[in-house]
């Protein structure tokens, strides 16, 4: 079971601060592996959220909930280790506590749209 705890989640949570901090800036130097090949894929990372919230232009969305879909997006997509169940779990959790009210079903909604269009692991 998750807790706040778990080194996992904590890994993510530093992940989405290092990239909403990097948002706001181009001079932030990258702490981590992962943001760094988040930032270097960020092309493809945002074409497909811009395919799963196609009535929201990416500089209209909450900086904090890009971040957290770049992020759950580069999970689903490129590593693909983690199921995604875990990974839409993770980001509305941290789209709770970090974003905006509507924040959570946003993100959900995005990801559900990805998840279903490369139907990742869904079994009929």
């Amino acid at each position: 079971m998750k807790t706040s705890n778990d080194p996992r989640h904590l890994k993510r949570e530093a992940i989405v601060k290092e990239l909403f901090t990097w948002a706001f800036t181009d001079t932030y130097k990258l702490q981590t592996k992962e943001a760094a090949l988040i930032v270097d894929n960020l092309t493809k990372i945002d074409k497909e959220i811009e395919g799963g919230a196609p009535s929201w232009p990416l500089n209209q969305i909450n900086r904090i909930d890009l971040a957290i879909l770049r992020l759950a997006v580069f999970e689903l997509i490129m590593v693909k280790d983690t199921p995604f169940k875990v990974v839409v779990d993770e980001a509305v959790e941290m789209a709770k506590k970090y974003g905006a009210d509507t924040s959570s079903s946003f993100i959900n909604g995005v990801l559900g749209n990805i998840i279903t269009a490369h139907k990742l692991n869904i079994k009929k």
